[in-house]
């Protein structure tokens, strides 16, 4: 090349506008640094917002005096990743808590063996895990407040039980009272819920082919606890315990035995049940200090209740519609007009209606015996129950928290869909990681550009 080309390449060359590629590439690297943390945000905030979004309710918790307790006019199925009773926001006192066989309440390991709560004044739905059949109602039961929800441990070689605060997400082991139990599980609450009665399993031989059954009346403050019956026979018919509302006597079933006690033990009186008839329920005493049965009649096969004195001495009933075509009902509480709210088991269509003779009371409320459940309102004088709640099929137990029952209020339900809580954690946590990898790429990507001007040989 002669000395002539090259200078006039060169002066060329000059003239054409130089590319920036150092400062092209900080901008470059800067834009990126923008939108990763612009990613990084949105990430961010889908965390924070969307499980909230998806339970359709406040994050601060519900305070425990909070007005607007309310039963819930039908039931839903738990959500995919329903947050736990000890969540975060918490839940806060609840109106019911039900059980059964239904998708969410069952798991291909714990069988039966998940409950889920219901606030009280909302749909904010929550499960908790007992790890076998355990029907709410039966052996989990709502503290009258519906603060606090007691089941059983589980544990075999701590037997007791678990006491769940709804507003704190604390969870207290009340020990068993009975050395050498190997099940304890709550059957009633006292009016005020200070105390709970728990019933204990001990085996009297090594084989354990032989066992007694122990009702004992446990203070939560202390521990202490006053031993109510000591029997080789079990109390049936789901709760067995009903308080009257002061909480200086009980009443529960023994076999065909209604036994009355004192708060400190003493026996006060007992009567051997009319055929086909049961204590009511936790609900069973009435104001003025008389007793519900409910009644089958075998010729109809229509349940009502019947009243009944300390001594078992048959008194007026109360004027209150029957029942047909369920297995069973049972007593939650009564309203300021005599009006009466009770569950009614739906049977199971291949079930025999009427049952087979010889069905005892505590087997017509079992799972394998029961469609869904339902809670009537029975009214003085009116023709038919009324329904107040409806529950998909395979919904099988249920218990409501007294003071619901007495504020007799039933609202418009409006129950969840679509995932839960827990399923959009998990999401959430899914695209934070994805977001993370975006970062991390990205910003490789800046270094590579910002590393300095390309330089040709």
């Amino acid at each position: 090349m002669s000395v002539r080309l090259r200078e006039a390449l060169r002066e060329a060359a000059a003239e054409v506008p130089a590319y920036q590629v150092h400062d092209r590439a900080v901008r470059t690297a800067r834009r990126t640094r923008r939108r990763t943390a612009a990613v990084v945000a949105v990430v961010l905030a889908l965390v924070a917002f969307v499980p909230v979004a998806v339970r359709g309710g406040p994050t601060a918790p519900v305070p425990a005096d909070a007005g607007g307790a309310a039963l819930p006019d039908r039931l839903g199925l738990p959500p995919l990743g329903a947050l736990r009773a000890t969540d975060r926001p918490r839940l806060g006192p609840a109106s019911v808590v039900f059980s059964g066989q239904a998708r969410g309440l069952t798991g291909p390991i714990d069988e039966d063996g998940t409950v889920c709560i219901v606030g009280a004044d909302a749909d904010r739905y929550r499960s908790w895990t007992v790890g076998y059949e355990a029907p709410a109602g039966e052996e989990v039961l709502l503290s009258p407040d519906g603060r606090r929800l007691a089941v059983p441990s589980g544990s075999d070689d701590r037997p007791g039980v678990d006491l769940i605060d709804l507003v704190t997400g604390a969870v207290q082991r009340l020990a068993s009272p009975r050395s050498g139990s190997t099940f304890t599980e709550p059957v009633g609450w006292t009016p005020d819920g200070s105390a709970l009665v728990v019933r204990d399993t001990t085996s009297t031989d090594p084989e354990g082919s032989a066992a007694v059954n122990t009702l004992s009346l446990v203070r939560l403050d202390t521990g202490r606890a006053v031993r109510l019956l000591e029997t080789s026979q079990v109390p049936v018919f789901g709760t067995p315990v009903a308080f009257t509302a002061d909480g200086s006597r009980l009443a529960y079933q023994v076999g065909d035995k209604v036994l009355v006690s004192s708060a400190d033990g003493r026996q006060l009186s007992s009567f051997a049940l009319p055929a086909d008839s049961a204590l009511a329920g936790k609900g069973a005493w009435l104001p003025d200090g008389s007793l519900a049965l409910v009644n089958r009649d075998p010729v109809t096969d229509r349940w009502g209740l019947r009243r009944v004195d300390v001594e078992g001495r048959e008194l007026p009933a109360p004027a209150l519609p029957t029942v047909s075509g369920v297995t069973a009902i049972r007593l939650l509480g009564w309203q300021a007009d005599g009006s009466a709210w009770v569950v009614a088991y739906r049977p199971e269509p291949t079930m025999p209606v009427p049952p087979a003779d010889g069905l005892e009371i505590d087997q017509r409320t079992w799972y394998g015996h029961v469609r869904s459940i339902r809670v009537l309102e029975l009214t003085p004088g009116a023709a038919a129950p009324a329904t107040l709640l409806t529950a998909p099929d395979e919904v099988l137990a249920i218990d409501v928290a007294d003071e619901v029952v007495r504020a007799g209020r039933v609202r418009e339900a409006h129950p969840p869909s679509g995932p839960g809580g827990r399923a959009w954690w998990g999401l959430s946590l899914v695209a934070l990681v994805l977001g993370g990898v975006i970062v991390h790429r990205r910003l490789r990507r800046g270094r590579r550009l910002s590393r300095g001007p390309v330089r040709y040989g």
